[in-house]
């Protein structure tokens, strides 16, 4: 299906794009940005930096944030379909029953990304469209069927299906039964999951990851409780049950079991066969010391220990942090003989997904203010975008988003020195707006890709093992308790309609990886 807004970007000639995107961004203070942006280019040029022939650039998406039919096909309830359903939890009151109609219109968008030359797509599967009741009860084959026919379009269209397994939602069921992350059953529930998927469709699909963003899972789950399930202590938020000391760690922990075991799984019965890799990708927050200080030093490293590493480590070294066993201790529960002989398994790839960094303000040895931040559950790290009033980077609009390069380079070279040969993917990068009509001209985003993309480059050319770079995302979409008051994407979406349009950023993700796929032939 080849609709018009495919049609306008496929035969919109390549020569031309520069003097559209100077014609689009014509005002004062962006013809400036474009100015530094040309130059910036032409310092990239004379360091003729080349991307791998088999870099992979994609867009990324999740099922709940793009596929809609809600109960279409089979497909039961999942937690986000009924922590959406409660007044107040959602910014506008939204929910994804629709969201951008992803399950029937994924022809159309997959043709949208086919012109602008990717050769991946980064998707997340539906636990509660394959298996309603998780273990409990059947496979449901049509949603298998449609995961199917996804796959193989994507393949036809010459890209790489780039597949995670949950993405924040699960089967509502497992919620009811046993209370979902909290208990240790849910590994069989998980275990069972992943077979699943990668007995149907792993003959095709060469990239699996395991969790999307764990620590933001657990965190906003069962810390803030702004998350589904909604749990935490009053001092964190506005739950009535919860225990944001314990839980969030508890949860922690059993997923970090489900991951060990699915990878074993796929180690052991599927992986010489299908000849595919598996990983896991997380959330990163670059962070800044607030002072020179040794304390606020000591600081970041408490802050990357309980976001990061927290999951990280135990999968690739067997254990947790040494901040984290030093604040938290006998809080910490014990891995298993058979987690730690799955740990050595590791990973064959670490996602990155990267958009913002903070500073860290010490706790442990100074006097923080009251409120949210530095409680022992968050390792007495104070976390902040401000700085005597000035935010780390560029503010966006966005509460919990700054604009921060160097982040991005820095992150990448931490993962890099601290988990060695562990190749590394950006899964997800990507600038969203406050939704203030329709914003074709989005030069903002583009600036903003540009020099992160930049800041991928800078990382690689010290040795960063980065094989990949996908941006969120291809459409507008329904982001979580944002709901569609936040716009991320490279395509606008009439919510009514569904009609897509290209932004000004799908013609410069277009030309981009057009350029740097003609010097990777040409090198």
């Amino acid at each position: 299906m080849e609709t018009k807004s495919s049609t306008y970007l496929s035969q919109f000639p390549l020569g031309l794009l520069c003097f559209n995107m100077i014609t689009l961004v014509s005002s004062s203070s962006s013809s400036i940005w474009f100015e530094d942006h040309i130059l910036l280019k032409e310092i990239n040029a004379e360091e003729s930096f080349v991307f791998p022939k088999n870099f992979l650039f994609g867009t990324a998406s999740s099922a709940y944030q793009y596929e809609g039919a809600y109960l279409t096909d089979g497909k039961n309830l999942s937690n986000w379909d009924v922590f959406t359903s409660i007044p107040g939890k959602i910014a506008d009151g939204s929910q994804g029953k629709v969201a951008v109609d992803h399950y029937h219109r994924y022809p159309e968008d997959l043709d949208l990304m086919e012109d602008l030359g990717v050769n991946s797509y980064r998707l997340s599967l539906s636990w509660a469209r394959i298996l309603p009741k998780g273990r409990f009860g059947d496979v449901n084959m049509g949603g298998i069927d449609h995961y199917n026919r996804m796959i193989n379009a994507i393949l036809k269209r010459g890209m790489e299906p780039f597949v995670t397994l949950t993405h924040y939602d699960i089967p509502q069921e497992l919620v009811v039964r046993y209370g979902s992350w909290l208990d240790p059953q849910i590994r069989e529930d998980f275990e069972h999951y992943a077979e699943i998927c990668f007995r149907h469709f792993g003959d095709r699909v060469k990239f699996w990851t395991t969790f999307n963003e764990p620590n933001v899972q657990v965190i906003l789950g069962y810390r803030t409780g702004t998350y589904p399930p909604s749990r935490c202590s009053k001092t964190f938020g506005n739950c009535t049950h919860g225990d944001s000391d314990i839980e969030p760690v508890v949860a922690a922990h059993n997923i970090i079991r489900s991951h060990l075991a699915a990878v074993s799984l796929y180690r052991t019965k599927f992986q010489e066969q299908q000849r595919g890799k598996i990983g896991i990708v997380m959330n990163t927050i670059w962070f800044e010391p607030v002072s020179d200080s040794l304390a606020d030093k000591l600081a970041t490293e408490r802050a990357q220990a309980f976001f990061v590493t927290w999951f990280l480590d135990p999968v690739v070294f067997g254990r947790y942090p040494k901040e984290m066993q030093e604040i938290l201790n006998e809080d910490l529960p014990e891995f298993t003989k058979d987690d730690l002989k799955s740990s050595s398994n590791k990973l064959d790839f670490i996602g990155i997904n990267q958009y913002t960094s903070r500073y860290a303000k010490d706790c442990l040895h100074s006097t923080c203010e009251p409120g949210k931040g530095g409680s022992r559950a968050e390792g007495y790290v104070n976390a902040n975008a401000l700085k005597d009033g000035l935010h780390l980077g560029e503010p966006t609009g966005v509460n919990w988003f700054s604009t921060y390069p160097q982040g991005m380079e820095e992150m990448l070279m931490y993962a890099t020195e601290r988990y060695k040969d562990i190749p590394l993917y950006v899964t997800e990068n990507g600038f969203g707006e406050n939704n203030t009509g329709v914003l074709l001209n989005d030069y903002r985003r583009v600036k903003f890709m540009s020099n992160y993309l930049d800041a991928v480059k800078r990382a690689m050319r010290k040795g960063a093992d980065v094989r990949g770079y996908f941006a969120w995302s291809l459409l507008d979409n329904f982001e979580w308790i944002s709901g569609y008051t936040i716009r991320f994407g490279m395509y606008h979406v009439d919510f009514i309609t569904q009609e897509r349009t290209p932004r000004l950023s799908a013609f410069w993700y277009k030309n981009f990886i057009f350029y740097h796929r003609a010097q990777s032939k040409y090198d």
